[in-house]
């Protein structure tokens, strides 16, 4: 009888797949079996690439005469842990009962990738290739999957991404690491007195160390400049309300060199003198407040309202997810892929590995049944309710949040509705990870949440009639008129509030202790101007209350001290980010979304690189905090590529070849064209870096970045607390 076989990418996968087929399944070691099919499985990548000594035994020895490394021909060979593995799988691909492959690996270009190499390897020959695209693995999808299956051959060019996307990774891996630890891992172990070092360099690896080490110079370069800013305390209506100086037009300090900005002065002693002209005044003891000796008023002189609305933000992909964990959780990237993986393999959510933000129109038809299924899930259950009675869900396709055209493979991560019954299991973060996904998944039901904003300047006149400048005090209101979707998601300013309010908490404790520092990750905060409220219908029917030429007493005058802040460090969920953005850290999601590159790496690979870049003891990962930090080592590295092959750490470069893989993927460009691409990069910079003498130009380097590491910890190439706060 002729059967048809279906092959997942591990364990776990097939028995989904096993279990929608509906048909009794015999179990063997390696697959199972019905009448009419085959489910067998993969245990992730079974091939691996050859290294070069395969090749030739001349190559096992490292050496500059060997370099570049370029094979006409590729060769690859079964990975010997998996190989009992991969045996059963061949077995069942060339069957002679089996006449149709579906491919069920996960619908990206790795799932792609790990099963053409078996494939390859197998030698399969005159089999029909179905390709199955699923995006979640409830049973409804994986029948959808399974109807719509297109031909395999429809994936070719992805394949070659895919093919093109591993050779890359190796031929800049092989080449470059055995010419930069030729070239200079001498230097940087006598540097660190250890018996070797070997440089890895990676494509993405080296350019998000480069990223972090810039990051941190940054720092250290910074120089702290203090300012002093004046503000106002004014009574309305038995209420205190304060606004802040800015040397406008018309005060008689306006472009004053002795200002830092406009709202801030370089000394103390100027932004004193400013409150004597305006008021007879006494200073408190030990404070920066002056009260005024006799009543003095200020003016409105300009009142302007006006509503503001704040949407729901878009719908989470892997990046956006992993920023948020970080932030939230404190947990890494990769812990959260991870976490995120297993809610997707119990059918809770749907595919993780993806970079959009949004819905396909196809799922927008059906998404009221993924709210449905919600109703069973105690935290969401009243909010489906609501969504579902009111029809909300009926527009989601003419909104922002459901777009075809932002789409590549697989839209955003949401609950599927399904598996329910699977949520007992969850450990760890696991729960509160899915509890995330789910209310960012309603809150695009719901409408924006509305704000009354309030801007408002009053005015002062010196206290010496001679004297005809007009002093200008600027305050400004949030107030929050309708929750909108905060009644599911939560208001941001109240977390705001609460955040603050702790790390005031954690900054009182850390005096106590003698440290100077609250976090790794922050410099002294400039002082917001805005005055967020809440929903406080009193303070709005205040507001409404004030109008131009009204008086208001002046309670006080005050000096607060400020100072600037120097860029903050990197942590997990920032650095992943800045990776989906080409190097820049852009948190603003509209702006994010205009940004056209592909970035650094792929969703699916950059919690790896990560990890990757803390094992090989590179940077320093802050389990508490996720601040990323670079070590001596990885600094010294980084300077070794800065001057040998620079472009290396570029970005925007990085990306480029990540976008090429895109091309080649859409068909634009061949794989040809490519190769050849990446085959004159290599040999460019190996002949660039052979033709360099540089080695010994390298101490001073060194001894610049080792001043910011204790001497015991160098050969580690680690950095103690005290020193990351070094500034």
């Amino acid at each position: 009888m002729v059967k048809s076989l279906f092959i997942a990418e591990k364990p776990s996968v097939a028995q989904e797949f096993a279990k929608a087929l509906g048909e009794t399944m015999r179990r063997y070691d390696g697959y199972q079996e019905s009448e009419h099919y085959v489910v067998t499985w993969c245990v992730g990548h079974l091939i691996t690439m050859s290294y070069p000594e395969v090749y030739d035994e001349k190559y096992k020895r490292w050496s500059l005469a060997t370099l570049p490394f370029i094979p006409e021909h590729f060769l690859y060979e079964v990975i010997p842990r998996v190989k009992k593995q991969y045996e059963i799988v061949s077995r069942q691909l060339n069957r002679e009962d089996v006449e149709t492959i579906y491919v069920c690996t996960d619908s990206g270009r790795e799932g792609e990738y790990i099963y053409r190499l078996v494939e390859q390897m197998a030698g399969v020959k005159n089999k029909k290739r179905k390709r199955v695209w699923i995006d979640s693995q409830t049973e409804e999808e994986i029948h959808r999957g399974i109807e719509q299956a297109k031909d395999l051959s429809e994936y070719d060019n992805l394949s070659s991404a895919a093919y093109l996307r591993a050779k890359e990774d190796y031929l800049m891996g092989i080449n470059f690491s055995r010419l930069l630890t030729l070239k200079y891992g001498n230097s940087i172990s006598n540097y660190l007195g250890t018996n070797y070092s070997v440089i890895s360099v990676g494509r993405v690896m080296t350019c998000v160390l480069g990223m972090i080490v810039r990051r941190e110079r940054e720092i250290r370069q910074f120089v702290k400049t203090p300012f002093y800013r004046v503000i106002q305390t004014v009574q309305a209506e038995g209420k205190e309300m304060e606004g802040e100086f800015r040397a406008v037009e018309g005060s008689a300090v306006y472009l004053s060199p002795r200002l830092y900005k406009e709202n801030g002065f370089k000394e103390r002693k100027d932004a004193v003198e400013l409150i004597h002209r305006l008021m007879d005044s006494r200073e408190k003891k030990d404070t920066d407040v002056f009260t005024p000796e006799t009543p003095c008023d200020a003016v409105i002189e300009s009142i302007e309202r006006k509503k503001e609305k704040k949407n729901p933000p878009l719908l989470f992909n892997l990046a956006e997810l992993q920023n948020v964990c970080s932030r939230m959780f404190k947990i890494s990237p990769d812990e959260t892929l991870r976490i995120v993986q297993e809610l997707y393999e119990k059918k809770l959510v749907t595919y993780p590995r993806t970079d959009a933000r949004v819905l396909s129109t196809a799922v927008a038809k059906e998404i009221y049944k993924n709210i449905a299924g919600l109703k069973k899930y105690a935290p969401a259950a009243a909010f489906a309710d609501e969504i579902l009675a009111e029809g909300s869900y009926r527009t989601i396709a003419r909104t922002r949040y459901v777009n075809d055209k932002q789409i590549t493979d697989h839209y955003a991560i949401i609950p599927t509705g399904q598996g329910l019954g699977a949520l007992g299991s969850l450990k760890g973060h696991a729960p509160a990870v899915y509890l995330t996904i789910v209310k960012r998944f309603l809150s695009i039901f719901y409408p924006a949440a509305e704000y009354q904003k309030v801007s408002m300047v009053t005015a002062m006149m010196p206290k010496d009639p001679a004297d005809a400048s007009v002093e200008r005090f600027f305050y400004s209101f949030r107030v929050l008129l309708s929750e909108g979707y905060y009644k599911v998601a939560g208001n941001p300013d109240e977390h705001r509030k609460k955040s603050r309010a702790a790390g005031k908490a954690e900054t009182d404790r850390a005096s106590q202790n003698g440290r100077d520092h609250l976090s790794e990750e922050e410099g002294s905060p400039n002082e917001e101007s805005e005055t967020e409220i809440g929903n406080d219908p009193a303070f709005l029917e205040l507001l409404k209350g004030l109008r131009k030429g009204k008086k208001l007493p002046v309670s006080s005058l005050s000096v607060r001290e400020g100072e600037t802040s120097p860029p903050k460090r990197y942590n997990s969920g920032s650095m992943i980010l800045a990776m989906e953005n080409a190097g820049q850290l852009i948190e603003d999601e509209e702006l994010r979304a205009q940004i056209k590159s592909c970035g650094i790496g792929t969703s699916a690979t950059r919690a790896e690189i990560l990890k990757k870049l803390v094992a090989n003891k590179y940077i320093a990962l802050n389990k508490k905090t996720q601040i990323l930090t670079p070590t001596l080592l990885g600094e010294m590295i980084h300077d070794v590529v800065f001057y040998s092959i620079r472009s290396l750490l570029n970005p925007e470069l990085t990306a480029s070849w990540e976008k090429g893989l895109n091309y080649v993927a859409e068909g634009t460009i061949t794989e040809q064209e490519y190769m050849d691409k990446l085959t004159n990069f290599i040999q460019s910079r190996t002949s660039g870096v052979l033709a360099l003498n540089n080695q010994y130009a390298m101490r001073p380097l060194f001894d610049a970045a080792a001043m910011y590491y204790e001497k015991s910890s160098r050969s580690a190439g680690s950095k103690t607390d005290s020193e990351r706060r070094k500034k």
